[in-house]
């Protein structure tokens, strides 16, 4: 396989036409399996004790809670004024195998994916240890195995800034340290796109960290208000910084034969100079920022994916060959709409129904003049063919709908179905049924016509 020449990638087609092509396909259910919300791991036996309990942080409490199962999770998506229980507690007693977010089919029947930083933000997740797995799903059976999970530590003091475990032998990595969303194996080494940086982690397989990298666009490094080299001004003003918080490298593909990965920012980029977030003819935009992985360095060149609204987000993102890509577009939203509150908030109801849930195909090979990739055209999550009857939750006249916030996972698996799952965000997500944690979900689609789209 070959790596696109610039040539190719810059052929000229209108941005109007890139943007509008809203070309649906059909996707069909051909299987489902389901890793249980309460899945967990213990820390490792050299970890430090504390380790042993996860979530302190991340409870409704201002404060630390030590004592385990104490307080009850509440869905990120409710309303203030009607808290939407999930029935899940927090503190854990060992670490959560979820949410996951990013996968890679490893050709032998089993995925590499990872757990991301913990429970949603660098404050609350500095017990959160962050970790990769290989998974095993049968299909038959609608059950996931975790065959091997593997945490990532960095005893060489390869991060170059301090680290929660930082005066530790092993130093292993916690959410508060990075917020791992994206992986790519790569000959001997394990790749991960991050948020908080952002940054690029490169570990070998056994996880420890080899190297970081600091994320350059246009040849200029870019940070989050996350970065730990970026503090807080000492009197009121404006902080600079031009990735948005928890909008880093959110998505991460790799092309076929290895030399290159290319990093999907979750959100637009600031601009300065025009003041605002980037956007062309009205739509917001994110880059796909190319990595040379032999010589370690941004290229300097990129891409742009516009958004079909200024509010959603991109999931995952992997290739399909060459010069085309899936990448998952969302909404900020959860549940089933036919029980969306109708009277305002309620406990009992979802106060924001998932709407937009969407796996585009992307062509590079018809990117415009400006670099704005075609969105050849897309499936919909929320509309899922089930003729056999194949699903083990959320099934109904012969659907399925992935209503979750967060759908983190998309791969090939070949040249008629792809995989699709996702991050449960472990307590603070309830889209499949109110007042229940969602489990994380992989589906089996097959959606060849959208794969051999042009």
């Amino acid at each position: 396989m070959r790596h696109v020449p610039t040539a190719l990638l810059l052929a000229t087609v209108s941005f109007a036409t890139l943007a509008s092509a809203q070309t649906r396909y059909p996707a069909v259910l051909e299987g489902h399996a389901i890793l249980p919300a309460l899945t967990f791991v213990p820390a490792p036996a050299d970890a430090p004790q504390e380790l042993q309990i996860s979530g302190r942080y991340a409870t409704p409490s201002p404060q630390r809670v030590d004592v385990p199962e104490s307080a009850m999770g509440i869905s990120a998506l409710s309303d203030k004024n009607a808290p939407r229980p999930t029935g899940i507690k927090l503190p854990f007693k060992g670490q959560p195998v979820q949410g996951l977010s990013g996968i890679r089919n490893l050709k032998d029947g089993t995925f590499l994916t990872l757990t991301d930083n913990g429970f949603g933000s660098k404050a609350n997740s500095p017990d959160a240890m962050l970790m990769f797995h290989v998974i095993k799903p049968d299909w038959k059976a609608g059950t996931i195995e975790r065959v091997s999970t593997t945490f990532l530590h960095d005893p060489d003091r390869k991060v170059p800034f301090r680290i929660v475990n930082e005066n530790t032998p092993k130093r292993y990595l916690t959410g508060a340290d990075f917020d791992i969303e994206s992986i790519q194996p790569i000959g001997d080494a394990i790749w991960f796109g991050e948020e908080l940086g952002p940054f690029l982690v490169k570990t070998d397989k056994a996880g420890k960290v080899l190297a970081v990298f600091e994320t350059k666009v246009d040849g200029k490094v870019v940070r989050s208000p996350d970065n730990p080299w970026l503090a807080t001004p000492g009197a009121p003003g404006p902080m600079k910084f031009e990735v948005r918080r928890s909008k880093g490298f959110e998505g991460m593909a790799q092309s076929p034969d290895g030399k290159f990965l290319y990093g999907l920012l979750e959100g637009p980029l600031w601009n300065e100079a025009a003041n605002g977030f980037e956007h062309k003819d009205g739509k917001a935009y994110l880059r796909i920022l190319e990595f040379d992985v032999a010589k370690e360095a941004f290229t300097g060149k990129s891409w742009k994916y516009p958004l079909e609204a200024p509010s959603h987000a991109i999931g995952d993102f992997n290739m399909i060959d060459a010069t085309s890509g899936l990448i998952i577009e969302r909404d900020d939203s959860e549940g089933d709409p036919a029980l969306a509150c109708k009277d305002g908030p309620k406990p009992d109801c979802f106060n924001l129904p998932a709407k937009f849930k969407r796996i585009y195909k992307v062509d590079f090979a018809q990117a415009d003049a400006e670099g704005f990739v075609k969105k050849v055209g897309y499936i919909d999550l929320m509309d899922i063919d089930d003729p056999n009857k194949l699903a083990r939750q959320g099934g109904k006249d012969g659907k399925l709908t992935f209503p979750f916030f967060t759908i983190e996972n998309v791969d090939v698996i070949d040249a008629d179905h792809i995989i699709v799952g996702n991050d449960n965000n472990l307590p603070f997500s309830s889209g499949r049924a109110l007042g229940k944690s969602d489990d994380n979900e992989m589906v089996i689609l097959k959606v060849g016509e959208l794969l051999r789209a042009k």
